[in-house]
């Protein structure tokens, strides 16, 4: 008669959260593909036609000469200049523009719209965020840690840790990615939810580069629209940092709470063993016992 065991796998912690990261990875990217590919499918046919359609109208030009002036178009966007217009479109490198870029090489945003042309832009980039970003890191640390005193200090008046937090959050939402991008979708000339989809992309230091304030041409802005949107960026990622780190806070601790084995496992794996610990007296104490006599 055939028996049956039941093996008992012992999974660490780490290989369980790293298996949740890959199969989320995954996940996300069948559904981009899902949602974006018949979308580029039509954008490059539609580019295409137009090209087409361009060759047939001028026929002066040939099919040479207009991918040399795309390839013109692709290099001024690249170094940041707005192919429409005319020449007076403004500038990318004012006190403002420059505050804003500034603003996103420390907090590793990077849009990727603008970026330095010239050999010493760039080498004195790299000094800048190789400083820059430990500083600004300390410095959301310590943001951090003004935000954790004033939960504590309005927990005192409250029922509870979490009705605290709550009202942290529902507050910092507001502040940060509910009422900025009423301005943004009103000074841009945005959707609503472009404003919002602009707000947690650039808070959450993704910054795709799709959207960024203050680079239309067709438009006027005032002097400190970009300086003020830079505060805003350095402001609300020190809050939005700190809602991710509790919300991962809490996901362990509900993990803890459902797989208790899988926490205890890890720390005993992390753990020294007793048997494999050697004991290494000084050497002073070896040099003070041994009796040293005439030979």
């Amino acid at each position: 008669m055939a028996s049956f065991h039941v093996v008992r796998v012992r999974v660490s912690w780490t290989a369980l959260l790293a298996l949740a990261h890959f199969v989320y990875l995954l996940a996300g990217a069948t559904i981009f593909r899902i949602l974006e590919r018949e979308a580029e499918n039509y954008n490059r046919n539609h580019f295409l036609m137009e090209k087409l359609n361009f060759l047939a109208n001028y026929t002066c030009l040939d099919g040479d000469a207009l991918e040399y002036f795309v390839k013109v178009i692709l290099y001024a966007k690249k170094n940041g200049v707005n192919p429409s217009g005319n020449s007076t479109n403004p500038t990318n490198w004012d006190f403002s523009s420059s505050f804003f870029f500034a603003s996103t090489v420390i907090t590793t945003i990077g849009y990727g719209n603008l970026s330095p042309s010239t050999v010493s832009g760039q080498v004195f980039c790299v000094f800048y965020a190789f400083c820059g970003i430990p500083l600004n890191l300390a410095f959301f640390k310590q943001l951090g840690k003004c935000f954790t005193i004033h939960l504590g200090r309005l927990e005192k008046g409250l029922v509870s840790v979490a009705v605290a937090a709550s009202l942290f959050f529902i507050a910092g939402t507001l502040l940060f990615l509910v009422i900025p991008p009423l301005l943004f979708s009103y000074v841009e000339g945005w959707t609503y939810g472009e404003g919002f989809y602009f707000a947690f992309i650039t808070l959450s230091t993704i910054g795709f580069g799709d959207y960024v304030v203050g680079t239309n041409p067709g438009k006027t802005y005032i002097f400190l629209y970009r300086s003020v949107a830079g505060v805003w960026i350095i402001f609300g990622l020190a809050w939005l940092a700190l809602i991710f780190n509790m919300a991962a806070s809490i996901m362990e601790h509900v993990l803890d709470q459902t797989y208790p084995r899988f926490r205890k496992q890890e720390e005993a794996e992390n753990m020294p063993s007793s048997k494999t610990e050697v004991n290494i007296p000084p050497l002073s104490s070896l040099l003070s016992s041994r009796s040293i006599g005439p030979v």
